[in-house]
């Protein structure tokens, strides 16, 4: 960790844009939709441009009463002003707390409830829609990104408020609040400071010295996950031009990448699974693309193989990295043309040198092997600060400075971590079920989406969703399953009935009650209509 050490200031977010504007004022920002705090800027923004509009937005939140060390829970309607706003917010020395727009009222509320009091920015839409009332006794003060409210106030009535300078707080100070995936439960609330994010930063950096050139980059991630920041940050502050997608259907995707011609992407795994059909779009999107980057979960070996081969470029890349919002990216390893279609998607790498560690804690006194694996832990200074409002959790995974995972696997004696199964979901005597997902993604090409549960009576039950919600070819099912562990019949869902979190991760505990309790009979018949 050393490397994450060294000359580390924090990565100052409050003034990430004026930093890239200085060094590239007329790079350019491309969108695939219109920012609800300003539509008139339209699509297309220069660094000089973004910084502005943080700027002119820092300062109208300053004007609504906002002080440095407050706390500004954003909520508002999906999109890329999300980011900008939490950059604001930091520029004035507050603290933005990120809650996504697909979290239902009463989750939001509930967490509202962590923060204690704060400022919430949110829009008319929400407020109107699944917002509670009770958000208002919860708020301070309840802002409003867009649209009215008689008991919001207006950012569009603020305009033209005095610009207030930029304040660079201390570097171990929280900067950002973003909060976990919540496939377990209710969300927590990770506090990241300065320092820990330059620390996150420093090995996602290596990446770019795949580029030589100044050329596209484009993601499709969260808004409100930490990775964003830090994947603007390293594109930005070397003049990269940045797309940012809100919308991540391969219909629109199709057409907007063929015009960019990216050269990197980044996206969630379920995201990369549907756009597995780019590769064979005869407009040829994805023909520039020399490096693929996703840091959230590892990636199906047929979803691996599906983008590289639609790649022109030489020495095309997919970069796989194991970590976890709790502490940024740990464990990384790369792929090529050369992978094998049989290779063990449950390989994510070996740890950062300098900069990251893992350990395989073993359950019964002997080594961690494929057949009986230990709890992973890890060690980087990129480790959120505490859990807001709930430091006791926090404490129950720090470890001496090694954080647990929350995950299965071992090391081979090579040093490459094996992750098997979230500790959560695994089954007893089945097996790794992630490597029985691998190997059935990789046997059936029209599924787009495969969880095996353990749903009642102990008999793990696989849930599949096909492309176009097409019927599942039922033969070819049982051809599939023939040499793998006994499994009760498939389960078809339509993909946008499954309960998903803000980074599109299926939330299998929750699917698993669904299925106990017969709640899955609804979605099932639709996707057999």
């Amino acid at each position: 960790m050393l490397l994450q050490r060294i000359g580390n200031r924090g990565i100052r977010l409050g003034t990430l844009l004026d930093r890239a504007a200085v060094r590239y004022p007329t790079n350019v920002l491309l969108l695939d939709h219109d920012l609800d705090i300003a539509p008139e800027r339209g699509r297309s923004l220069t660094a000089t441009d973004a910084a502005d509009l943080v700027d002119d937005f820092g300062s109208r939140l300053w004007r609504a009463g906002t002080r440095p060390g407050d706390h500004v829970v954003i909520h508002k309607s999906n999109a890329f002003d999300i980011t900008l706003l939490a950059i604001a917010t930091v520029r004035i020395g507050a603290v933005p707390v990120l809650l996504s727009p697909h979290l239902d009222g009463e989750t939001v509320a509930a967490l509202l409830r962590r923060v204690d009091r704060p400022y919430l920015l949110t829009d008319e839409a929400k407020l109107t829609g699944s917002l509670p009332a009770e958000v208002f006794a919860l708020s301070r003060r309840v802002l409003l990104a867009s649209g009215r409210h008689e008991h919001a106030t207006a950012l569009a009535d603020l305009a033209g408020a005095p610009r207030v300078p930029a304040l660079e707080m201390p570097p171990e100070q929280p900067t950002l609040v973003t909060h976990t995936s919540g496939t377990t439960g209710l969300p927590k609330l990770a506090v990241h400071t300065a320092f820990g994010l330059e620390a996150r930063y420093r090995p996602q950096a290596l990446a770019t010295a795949l580029l030589r050139r100044r050329e596209p980059v484009a993601f499709h991630v969260s808004f409100v996950h930490s990775r964003l920041f830090t994947a603007l940050a390293i594109a930005l502050l070397r003049g990269f031009p940045v797309a940012a997608l809100v919308d991540a259907d391969p219909e629109r995707v199709a057409p907007f990448f063929a015009r960019l011609r990216p050269a990197v992407l980044e996206a969630h795994p379920n995201t990369y699974m549907s756009w597995e059909r780019l590769a064979a779009d005869p407009r040829r999107p994805l023909s520039n693309v020399k490096f693929f980057s996703s840091t959230f979960d590892a990636l199906h070996p047929r979803t691996v193989r599906a983008l590289i081969g639609a790649s022109h470029r030489r020495s095309a890349k997919f970069g796989q990295i194991y970590g976890q919002s709790e502490i940024g990216p740990c464990v990384a390893r790369t792929y090529g043309r050369s992978r094998s279609p049989e290779a063990d998607g449950r390989c994510v790498g070996i740890p950062f040198p300098g900069m990251t560690g893992v350990r395989v804690v073993s359950r019964d006194g002997r080594r961690p092997t494929a057949a009986s694996p230990g709890h992973i832990e890890v060690s980087s200074d990129g480790r959120i600060r505490t859990y807001l409002g709930d430091p006791d959790r926090f404490a129950q995974q720090d470890s001496g400075g090694w954080w647990r995972m929350g995950d299965l696997g071992y090391r081979t004696r090579w040093g490459c971590l094996h992750v098997l199964d979230r500790e959560v979901d695994e089954i007893p005597g089945f097996g790794s079920t992630l490597s029985v997902e691998d190997r059935l993604l990789g046997r059936l090409t029209e599924l787009t989406e495969l969880v095996i549960l353990e749903a009642g009576e102990g008999r793990p039950v696989p849930v599949v969703c096909t492309r176009d919600d097409l019927p599942l070819d039922r033969v070819a099912w049982r051809r599939a399953v023939a040499d793998l562990p006994w499994m009760a019949p498939p389960v078809q869902w339509r993909r946008a009935d499954l309960p998903q979190t803000a980074t599109t991760k299926v939330k299998r505990l929750e699917l698993a009650h669904l299925i106990a309790s017969g709640g899955h009979e609804d979605a099932a018949r639709g996707a057999e209509a």
